[in-house]
């Protein structure tokens, strides 16, 4: 089995077109895709005219989540860019994707945790907002009833592969479309990719077990860069022009 993993677009509609072309390159047909995929300051509409019919196998995340389950006003500021972008049809879509899913018998699939769609399940956060490895003893908490010897999840942006202690794999194949963000729950803090390059990664199923390969690819990030100043988002101009947070 070998298979490409996407997730957290974010309506970047031009970093999908180049990662779906970089996957066509490596002979791969097979797309999963992690969820977060239009909410933000950038293209939701034509992001969802692009990915949706692939019909890739996608699990709903956070941020598709809150397209749906609130009225506008009480939308958050990277969602009120993109709800008005999405048609009635892309909606019904989002409303659609399940919360996990699997691929086969041996692949599991989250946006974030299993059971929570906001919880960061590889990192934790010190208490000036640094991003860290989260001991193994909670990731495996977090994977617990979850059979699957590969796990695969997005939310943190951040490219990361952990191996538990039972051999069962958790990958995250990092952001398509946002290569970094700051937030202020539970503490302020910053994810930041250091490139400002589009991420996703290839799985491949090889006889000693599972082998992730992370890709990382240039497209025009400036355009988006560009977009993202437009609508007074310099947390993401920053972030899409460099991949750190200014």
């Amino acid at each position: 089995m070998r298979f490409a993993a996407i997730a957290d677009i974010h309506g970047n509609h031009l970093a999908l077109e180049a990662v779906l072309a970089d996957i066509k390159a490596q002979g791969i047909d097979t797309v999963v895709n992690l969820g977060d995929c239009f909410s933000g300051p950038l293209e939701a509409g034509l992001t969802a005219d692009l990915l949706i019919p692939l019909n890739a196998l996608t699990v709903r995340g956070n941020h598709d989540r809150a397209l749906i389950d609130r009225p506008f006003e009480a939308m958050g500021d990277w969602e009120r860019p993109s709800y008005p972008q999405l048609s009635p049809a892309h909606l019904d879509w989002i409303r659609s994707l399940p919360e996990t899913a699997r691929l086969g018998e041996d692949v599991f699939l989250c946006h974030a945790t299993p059971g929570d769609d906001n919880t960061y399940w590889t990192e934790t956060l010190s208490a000036d907002g640094i991003f860290h490895l989260k001991p193994l003893a909670e990731i495996e908490a977090l994977a617990d009833g979850i059979d699957a010897t590969l796990m695969l999840c997005g939310h943190s942006h951040i490219p990361r592969a952990v191996q538990l202690s039972d051999r069962r794999l958790i990958v995250n194949p990092g952001s398509v479309g946002c290569p970094g963000f700051d937030y202020d729950i539970p503490v302020y803090h910053k994810a930041q990719a250091g490139t400002p390059f589009a991420s996703y990664a290839i799985l491949e199923k090889a006889p000693l077990g599972w082998q992730p390969s992370f890709r990382l690819v240039r497209y025009d990030n400036l355009a988006m860069a560009e977009l993202a100043r437009r609508h007074g988002m310099m947390d993401w101009v920053s972030a899409l022009s460099s991949g750190w947070i200014a």
